[in-house]
This record gives C-alpha cells, structure tokens and sequence, in this order.
C-alpha cells in the first residue's frame, strides 16, 4: 500500500515537471522519455499510434491496461488496504477512499494538459495527507515498518527517475555549466518540494553538479536517494529487533554497497554528461534491493 501510494505522488511529480519542460515543437520528444524512463513503449504503442502529451497524459494518469496509471496505483492501494482493514486506522480507512473517489470521477477531459498540473498538486497533497495520516495515527508495529519500507523503496527509486528526466531532456552538453539551462534545474527541485530546503544548504548560486548530488547524497533532504536508503535500513533494523526475523540482517548488508554507489562521482571537467549511465546503474541497484526484499518476505 505505502509503494503503490508513494509511486502515484511520484508519478505525478514526474508529469507536471514534465509537462513544464514541454517545448510545443518537439512534442513526441517531450513525452517519450517517460515512457522510456519506466520501460513501457512497448505497452504504450500497442494501443496508441504516437506518444503525444494528450496520450503519455492519459497513459498515466486513467489507462485501464496501465499498471503504473495513478488510477490504478489508487486502486491496488485500496485494495491492499481493505485487505488489511483490520489493521488500519478509521481515519487512513476513510482517507483513501475518499481520495480513490474522487479520482475515479475524472475524465480525459478533466486531465487536459491545461488543467494537468492542478490535477497532479490535489493527486500529490492527497498522497501526502495519506502519509501523514498513517504516520500520525497507526502504531509502529510490523504493518507501519512494512509501509515505510515499500514507501521509501519506491521513494528512491522515483527519485532515480526525477533526475533521470532531466538527463534525457537535456540538449547535447556543450563546453561549459553556464550552457545549461538552470531554470530546468530550479524545476526539479520544486517538483521534488526541495527547493527551499536546497536553498538552506545552498544559500546563492546553483550548479546541476549541487543540485544532483542533493538528490543522491544529502541525508537531511527526506527524497533524497541517500535518505531513503537510512530509512531502508533502520526500518529494516526495527523489523529484525522486534519481529526476530532473522533473514532481514542480509538484507541489510546489501545496503551499504548501494549507499557506496550513490557517492561515486558521476561528473569529470564540470560536465555532466556520464549523469543518465550514472543513474541507470543506480537504477540497477535500487532494484535489486527491492527484489531482495520481496523475495524475503513476499515469496
């Protein structure tokens, strides 16, 4: 429940940024890298003939056949919570189904890309309440560290994916930083709700090198690749101290290799253009981790 949650805020993020970065000449080339960046082409082409915003829009947003539309992220999210109704607050209960209601009333009238960015702000402060709803009022049982865990997973990997659109929306590096767009940048940080925590760190001036390795590296900011995985393993260190689970220690252990990934520099002369083979690589790793995870508890 908490990843497919966290995915559908994430998910709204990635096409509102993306729809800020659209250039109206260049339209297929505006939304195909999303497509790309969660691997379903394939899935998408199969049912529409170009990937034009209207269509990437609803692809993600209502698709029946999509597993990674935010309609059905909401739907399996209802579903694993009333299977576990039991365990679960009044107010997380009523919560989600208040905002799986209201999603399922929309039409691809009402996600036009005019009304695209109001419709994914109320999606990601629904995801928010939600969040902060399980957090205030579950107790910290093996339900609450199963759902921070699958929440901060998909967390990091979303992340990932943030910066891994930039990358692809680039043009071609040139000689120098200063050609790089910073305005693309300072979007990025917004759509990840970071820029004015970046801005404590960083009080004046922005480069992509400091935007980026905010994102992998700084374990202050809660979205950052590098906190997620803390949160990863102290999760996990409550799962293994007050469930005796034994198998969760070599879970663990994977951990710190990824954390050492992360810090690996992924820029040489003030150029970063090794950033989206620096990404795929952690990509890699960020799924292996959940695939450990799911093959310890889930199978």
């Amino acid at each position: 429940m908490g990843r497919y949650m966290e995915r559908a805020e994430n998910l709204a993020r990635i096409l509102d940024v993306n729809e800020s970065f659209a250039r109206d000449s260049l339209e297929e080339e505006n939304w195909r890298p999303i497509l790309r960046l969660h691997e379903e082409e394939e899935a998408f082409f199969k049912a529409h003939d170009k990937a034009t915003a209207s269509e990437v829009v609803y692809f993600y947003t209502l698709e029946p056949n999509s597993p990674s539309a935010i309609r059905n992220c909401l739907d399996f999210s209802r579903a694993n919570a009333r299977s576990m109704r039991h365990l679960l607050s009044t107010e997380v209960w009523r919560q989600l189904n208040v905002f799986h209601e209201w999603f399922c009333t929309l039409t691809r009238r009402d996600i036009r890309l005019g009304n695209l960015s109001a419709i994914c702000l109320r999606v990601k402060e629904g995801c928010q309440l939600h969040t902060g709803i399980f957090d205030g009022t579950m107790i910290r049982d093996q339900v609450w560290y199963f759902y921070g865990l699958g929440k901060s997973l998909e967390r990091a990997n979303q992340t990932s994916r943030l910066i891994d659109i930039k990358s692809h929306l680039l043009d071609p590096p040139s000689d120098s930083e200063a050609a790089v767009d910073a305005a693309q940048w300072n979007a990025i940080l917004r759509s990840a709700a970071g820029y004015h925590a970046f801005r404590r760190i960083h009080p004046s001036g922005m480069t992509p090198r400091q935007v980026v390795d905010f994102f992998l590296t700084d374990r202050s900011f809660p979205r950052s690749i590098a906190f997620s995985l803390h949160e990863i393993d102290g999760l996990l260190w409550g799962l293994q101290r007050s469930a005796s689970l034994p198998r969760v220690r070599d879970i663990r252990q994977a951990i710190n290799p990824v954390l050492e990934q992360v810090a690996l520099p992924w820029s040489q002369d003030g150029i970063e253009y090794r950033l989206n083979a620096h990404i795929d690589r952690l990509q890699i790793s960020l799924d292996d981790l959940a695939e450990r995870v799911a093959a310890t508890f889930f199978r």
